[in-house]
């Protein structure tokens, strides 16, 4: 993997990675933009505790712009975006409508593929492992950020999550504190701990595998798994066999085996509801440990997986009992979901 650092027009960072070691990245943004101005806040909720941002300047950043004037589209055609160069394997770039920024944490844009019509289960092996190198390099970097508490990787696909670029991409956001759903996942690890003196991710990864009827696949590397209490319709963690805080700690069998592993649970979510479905809308987030914490080295690195889509046609929507008291009720039995996506697995 060949990195290259270089500035976009108003100063903000962008990140060549290419596949190739003698590929050369030296095309100039040469847009006439004004530097980023941001608002982000963060401000403290007293009755439950959460970090909420306010980021007001985000009512303007761009919304379902026509394919001829995508923003994460390579340079070329007399089509100008945020990347300059007329093609690119993996980009990465400063948001330039951040909810963190500054002192609050930094905000990053991961484009998968220079292909605007494919999605991240169109991409190789190659390219997949491409992307997670991006990712772990990225996680390193911002680790290193005096304001980053935690890195957070993520994907939105689809408009029915929100997505508002229709172009294969990520995020990449560097919280400068511990979120409040790893605050739940330390604090039952270490209640764990401290009853029966082992770890709670070991112990839910095993209990899944020794149970079975939730496994959806498995492998000598990683293993992925409907979870007990899923709290969606359709929802896959994927854990290394091998516990590890976060990606940086992979070691290379995980790395090799992971872009075929992922591209299969990819693909299977897109044949859930059968031929002629549109694609399936998912979230995709990579779980790691804060840093500097006490139980850091207790946290389980591992990807959540899941759609909002409930059956053909219908969508789980988070209405009084989830938005309002936070139980979720879900409406597909585990079991029943990692049947299915054992059915659907690639021939």
């Amino acid at each position: 993997m060949k990195k290259t650092v270089t500035t976009l027009a108003d100063g903000r960072e962008l990140i060549y990675y290419d596949s190739a070691d003698d590929t050369v990245r030296d095309a100039v943004d040469h847009r006439p933009l004004d530097p980023v101005s941001t608002s982000s806040e963060i401000r403290r909720d007293p009755l439950l505790g959460d970090a909420v941002a306010i980021a007001s300047h985000r009512q303007a950043r761009t919304y379902h712009p026509p394919a001829d004037a995508c923003p994460l589209c390579p340079t070329r055609d007399g089509r100008v975006g945020e990347i300059p160069d007329g093609d690119y394997d993996v980009a990465v770039f400063e948001n330039r409508f951040p909810s963190l920024a500054g002192d609050s944490g930094r905000c990053e844009v991961v484009c998968f593929t220079s292909d605007h019509d494919a999605s991240f289960a169109d991409l190789t092996e190659e390219q997949a492992a491409l992307v997670l190198g991006a990712w772990t390099d990225r996680t390193a970097e911002l680790a290193a950020l005096d304001q980053v508490t935690q890195v957070f990787c993520f994907e939105n696909r689809g408009a029915e999550i929100g997505v508002t670029l229709g172009h294969p991409h990520g995020q990449i956001y560097g919280y400068p504190f511990v979120t409040p759903r790893t605050e739940l996942m330390l604090r039952s690890a270490a209640r764990h701990r401290e009853e029966t003196g082992r770890n709670l991710f070991d112990d839910v990864v095993a209990r899944e595998e020794e149970d079975g009827s939730r496994v959806v696949l498995a492998t000598d590397h990683w293993t992925a798994f409907v979870p007990y209490a899923a709290h969606w319709p359709y929802e896959v963690h994927l854990y290394p066999r091998r516990r590890v805080p976060d990606l940086r700690e992979l070691d290379e069998e995980a790395r090799t085996e992971f872009p075929q592993v992922y591209l299969e649970l990819l693909r299977r979510f897109d044949r859930i509801f059968g031929p002629g479905e549109p694609p399936t809308p998912y979230i995709s987030a990579w779980h790691q440990a804060p840093f500097g914490v006490p139980g850091r080295e207790d946290f389980a690195l591992h990807l959540e997986l899941f759609t909002i889509r409930r059956t053909s046609g219908k969508l789980k929507f988070l209405a009084g009992s989830e938005s309002g008291m936070s139980v979720f009720i879900n409406d597909v039995p585990p079991e029943a979901a990692a049947q299915r996506l054992r059915e659907v697995a690639s021939k």
